[in-house]
């Protein structure tokens, strides 16, 4: 063999050679970096919220009666002392079956023969005191010119007295049996008429605010204390939530809290402004029992940023447990589990090393770190379980 063609072999042999060294060597593992930073972090705890009117006035009926088609309606603005809201008049009488009718009936026959009978005794009355005084006036002549004793005078004028009570005492009885004879005719009063409506009561608003609901807006019979209908202020407005028992014990009273998913532009502020002492059983969609507790906040956020929320509408509240400032904070998606603890794989000369963490509060996608990594290091995120510490990696192509 010439020596031309054993370099050709030789030299096929080293490409050969090589190229099969290329193929079998490790390729570095693709993977994604994140760099350790500084920043804030806040820790909360979510749930869904309503808004409420914090002092609604439920406007009630005063008196029984038949109140009048409602004169406001629903989002409705009233003024104080100024907006009627609502007017009652009295109901009219039940109507009555021919029994019932009968023996009214005979009761106002019965009322006017007593009313008859007391103004014949009045009228006796009358004479009897008549008489009375013109005994008296013979009498007291009598004793003037000594014709008589003062005895026989004093007895003349006791019986002046004795008619003139009588005389009063028939007055009242006429009165009364006046007063009885009227009572039994209002009994046989027909339905339908006008008499109530000259007394009927007008209810005033008693704050100015909105009308949140009306009860019913047609006219209606309704019984002293009967709902109308509910007003607030919708320029104060407040807002309830409830957490699990176990997120709210680390809640404390004067947290902030977010408001997100209003329906309007950017978050609103709020403040807790108590917590229930005790819980509620409520059951999940997943039909597991919790034990809630209700949290009263505060809207810090002026109303004229809030344009447009309403008593009872929904939000998504976030109560703020914990937050911190000027943290070394490191993406959550770098940390994994190592025999208890935390650890993350810091990308170092195109090595993984593999770096146990002290980590502290979580939120938000990112993590506090207490120590085990600097400012600016680079960690992997998401680590694969089969990448090992000192493994060659290099960054993923877009």
């Amino acid at each position: 063999m010439s020596w031309t063609r054993r370099i050709a072999v030789a030299g096929g042999a080293l490409v050969l050679a090589g190229g099969l060294g290329w193929a079998l060597w490790p390729m570095p593992a693709a993977v994604d970096f994140a760099t350790v930073t500084r920043g804030d972090l806040r820790v909360t705890v979510s749930a869904e919220g309503i808004t409420r009117v914090r002092e609604p006035y439920s406007v009630t009926a005063p008196i029984a009666g038949i109140v009048e088609r409602s004169p406001v309606a629903v989002g409705d603005a009233v003024v104080r002392g100024e907006t009627v809201l609502a007017v009652i008049r009295p109901a009219a009488p039940a109507l009555m079956d021919a029994r019932s009718r009968a023996q009214a009936e005979a009761a106002v026959r019965e009322a006017e023969a007593a009313l008859a009978l007391a103004e014949t005794n009045l009228r006796g009355a009358l004479s009897a005191v008549s008489r009375a005084q013109g005994e008296l006036q013979r009498a007291r002549a009598l004793r003037a010119s000594g014709t008589i004793s003062q005895h026989a005078l004093e007895e003349v004028e006791t019986a002046f007295t004795e008619a003139s009570q009588a005389l009063a005492a028939a007055r009242q009885e006429r009165d009364l049996q006046q007063a009885v004879l009227g009572r039994t005719r209002v009994q046989l009063m027909e339905p339908g008429g006008d008499e109530g409506v000259t007394s009927a009561v007008r209810l005033f608003a008693p704050i100015s605010g909105t009308v949140l609901s009306v009860e019913d807006p047609s006219s209606r019979l309704v019984a002293a204390g009967a709902p109308l209908l509910a007003l607030g202020d919708l320029g104060d407005l407040d807002l309830e939530t409830d957490l699990l028992s176990t997120d709210a014990v680390r809640v404390a009273e004067g947290a902030p809290a977010l408001i997100e998913r209003w329906g309007g532009a950017g978050q609103l502020d709020a403040v807790v402004r108590r917590i229930e002492p005790a819980a509620f059983t409520r059951v999940s969609a997943l039909g597991i029992e919790e034990q809630r507790v209700r949290l009263r906040l505060d809207f810090t956020t002026p109303p004229e940023a809030r344009p447009g929320l309403g008593d009872r509408y929904r939000v998504f509240v976030r109560v703020v447990v914990w937050e911190g400032a000027d943290l070394l904070l490191v993406p959550q998606a770098a940390l994994f589990r190592v025999e208890g603890g935390w650890a993350v794989f810091r990308a170092l000369d195109g090595r993984a090393v593999q770096t146990p963490v002290a980590i502290g509060q979580q939120a938000e996608g990112m993590a506090e770190v207490l120590g085990g990594l600097d400012e600016g290091e680079a960690v992997i995120l998401y680590p694969a379980a089969t990448l090992r510490d000192g493994a060659a990696v290099g960054a993923r192509a877009d």
